[in-house]
């Protein structure tokens, strides 16, 4: 699965897990992690259409920055009983391989430029 496809998937995913979240988290936690989920697929389409390797190399570092955020909120809401180990397997599995290659990209990138 290529990265950005992978990052898709996850955010589909997350948007899924978090449809029964309590009302009360609309503007918390239901939000944070939805806006982090679907940035990490678009900083990756931002750097893809980035022509110098520094521009592109920011953006991936971007993207991995939000899908840092993603683990930590699905740590999070397993730790105060909204997610269940079971439910967030497939994400946090995708989101490792994501990770993976992103730190590929980024090694990649910086050989180029130093």
């Amino acid at each position: 699965m290529a990265v950005w496809q992978g990052a898709m998937k996850a955010a589909e995913l997350i948007f899924s897990l978090t449809e029964d979240l309590p009302r009360k988290e609309d503007y918390g936690l239901t939000s944070q992690i939805r806006r982090a989920s679907l940035s990490i697929s678009s900083n990756i389409a931002e750097a893809f259409g980035r022509q110098q390797n520094k521009d592109k190399m920011k953006f991936y570092y971007y993207a991995r920055g939000s899908l840092l955020e993603v683990l930590n909120h699905l740590e999070y809401g397993k730790r105060v009983k909204y997610f269940d180990h079971k439910s967030i397997l497939e994400i946090e599995e995708i989101l490792d391989t994501v990770h993976f290659e992103l730190n590929k990209i980024i090694k990649s990138l910086k050989s180029k430029i130093l």
